[in-house]
C-alpha cells in the first residue's frame, strides 16, 4: 500500500519536471543569451532579427560545428549567416569582451557596466559595415580560456534605431554549474507545485473501497 501510495504522489513530480524540462526546451538551457538552437539550428537573435550562427576551429576541428562554447583555446571562426533580410541595409559590428565580472550566462548587455567598460573588456572589435551579402565572417585566436561575452549591434542607417545581441560563451572547458543551478531551481519549483497541489487533490489517495463502505 506504501509503495501505491508513494507511485501515486511521485508520478506528478516527475511530469511537472519533464513538462518543464520540455517548455525550457533542452537546446535552449545548453544556449544561452542571444543565441538559441532551434530545429537544430543555432541562431542569433538581435532583438527582432535573426541570423545563423556557427563556430568552426579550422585547425584543431575544422568539420566541426559548436554553437557558442568553444571547447579548446585556438583560432576560432564565427560566421553569421543573415536570416532576416532587414540586416542586409544595416550596419553590423561584431565585438568579443572578457566576462571579467564573471556574470555568465545570464549575462545581459546593462550588466557590462557601460560604453567604457566594454571597451576596457574587449579583445577583439569589428568596425561597423554594411554585409550585402548577408554574410558576416569573423576570425580570432583565443589564447586563454575562461568566460568571454560576444557583442552584436546592427545599426538602421536610415531609421537610426541600433538592436543588439549578447551572448556569452566559454573558451576551454564548459562549466555545467549554471546549467545544474537552473535545473535545480526547476526541481523546487515542481516540489512546491506539487506540494501546492497535493494539499488540495494531487496528493489525496482516494481510499480503498472497503475503508470507505
Amino acid at each position: 500500500m506504501l509503495v501505491k501510495q508513494f507511485a501515486v504522489m511521485i508520478k506528478p513530480f516527475f511530469a511537472c519536471l519533464i513538462w518543464g524540462w520540455a517548455a525550457c526546451g533542452v537546446s535552449t538551457v545548453l544556449a544561452h543569451g542571444g543565441v538559441s538552437v532551434e530545429d537544430d539550428v543555432c541562431i542569433i537573435n538581435i532583438d527582432r532579427y535573426k541570423a545563423h550562427f556557427t563556430g568552426y576551429l579550422p585547425q584543431e576541428r575544422a568539420t566541426q560545428e559548436f554553437c557558442e562554447d568553444i571547447p579548446i583555446a585556438t583560432e576560432s571562426i564565427f560566421v553569421i549567416d543573415y536570416i532576416s533580410d532587414e540586416l542586409r541595409e544595416m550596419e553590423l559590428d561584431f565585438r568579443i569582451v572578457r566576462d571579467v565580472n564573471q556574470i555568465g550566462v545570464t549575462a545581459t548587455f546593462a550588466d557590462l557596466g557601460g560604453q567604457e567598460a566594454i571597451e576596457d573588456a574587449t579583445i577583439y572589435y569589428v568596425e561597423p559595415k554594411q554585409y550585402h551579402k548577408g554574410v558576416l565572417n569573423v576570425r580570432h585566436n583565443f589564447t586563454q580560456d575562461g568566460g568571454y561575452i560576444g557583442i552584436v549591434h546592427a545599426h538602421h542607417i536610415e531609421t537610426g534605431l541600433k538592436y543588439t545581441s549578447v551572448f556569452p560563451f566559454t573558451v576551454g572547458k564548459v562549466s555545467y554549474a549554471e546549467y545544474v543551478k537552473y535545473f535545480l531551481a526547476l526541481f523546487v519549483a515542481c516540489g512546491v507545485f506539487i506540494y501546492a497541489g497535493g494539499r488540495g487533490h494531487v496528493f489525496k489517495v482516494k481510499p480503498p473501497r472497503s475503508a470507505r463502505a
